[in-house]
């Protein structure tokens, strides 16, 4: 038997046109997005599938991309592929929360809007900045950046990818620095914030408070959270690494190296994109990753797995 993780992507993948295929072919998928429409008090189907400059603003790309996710799992979920752990990288979190059973739909749905206003009034634009590293040792980034005031590491990707985060200018000297230490590129990155960064410490605390309000269950399945790159298995810890995770590095690699080391040997990245499957190819390319963002990779998957 196949040891089955969902994982979902973060901000990043292009949303635009996603999902579509799931609301207009199936009611499961229809539901989430017009149940999202009614929570938020605007059109989601709208949001995500027609051309608009909405979808450039945290704020709303958060929202969209926990209901095109979410409407997605539930469908595969409903052919039957059912998740023995989950995790999400950063915003994806959200989604794992709602697999693991941990956060209701409509929880993930209504605090990731709240994470994404915050995360967007937390530092004017400009400020900030985020750049990705490709190609050097992890241990020579934290090195070089440790010294260097107002730079922090945003994410630990995957082998020769890790992206770093904090105030535009520091951002600039580092990737100088780093590419004078044998970084292959430094590649400044258009994001609207320096996210997971140091800069949103005050964004993640009034999450902290929006959190208060969110009831948090006992894990149905085991999930891995960003901050720790460890299972959570009790919904006491939950709201604090959700605080944590909006300033803190999102341990990507080192959470699938958890899983992996726990037996799980398929990985279904479910969301628009297949960054995650990107990055799986590099951290260890001998597991099976299959992707669902089409309806008609849910039936892959099926045919994958039986």
């Amino acid at each position: 038997m196949s040891k089955i993780a969902f994982i979902f992507p973060g901000q990043g993948a292009q949303v635009c046109g996603m999902g579509q295929d799931f609301y207009e072919q199936t009611e499961t998928g229809k539901q989430v997005f017009d149940r999202a429409s009614e929570l938020l008090g605007f059109s989601m189907p709208e949001l995500c599938f027609e051309k608009n400059d909405r979808l450039d603003i945290t704020e709303y790309t958060q929202a969209a991309m926990v209901t095109t996710s979410i409407a997605m799992m539930k469908v595969l979920e409903e052919n039957g592929i059912k998740p023995d752990v989950t995790a999400g990288l950063s915003l994806g979190e959200y989604c794992a929360l709602a697999a693991a059973g941990v956060m209701s739909e409509d929880d993930a749905i209504k605090t990731v809007r709240q994470r994404g206003i915050l995360m967007q009034e937390a530092v004017p634009v400009g400020e900030g900045a985020m750049a990705a590293i490709l190609a050097l040792d992890a241990a020579v980034i934290e090195e070089v950046t440790a010294p260097i005031e107002g730079v922090w590491i945003a994410n630990y990707n995957c082998p020769g990818q890790i992206v770093i985060s904090g105030k535009k200018a520091a951002v600039e000297e580092a990737c100088e620095k780093l590419k004078a230490a044998g970084a292959k590129r430094a590649l400044m990155l258009n994001v609207s914030g320096p996210f997971h960064s140091g800069m949103l410490t005050g964004a993640g605390e009034k999450l902290g408070e929006v959190l208060e309000q969110v009831t948090v269950h006992e894990p149905v399945i085991p999930y891995v959270a960003n901050v720790t790159a460890q299972y959570v298995t009790s919904a006491a810890e939950v709201k604090e690494l959700l605080t944590k995770q909006v300033s803190s590095s999102v341990k990507w690699q080192q959470s699938i190296e958890t899983m992996l080391a726990d037996g799980v040997d398929t990985f279904i990245e479910i969301g628009p994109g297949k960054t995650l499957a990107g990055f799986m190819k590099k951290i260890n390319k001998e597991v099976k990753t299959l992707n669902v963002e089409k309806l008609e990779d849910v039936q892959k998957a099926v045919e994958a797995l039986s």
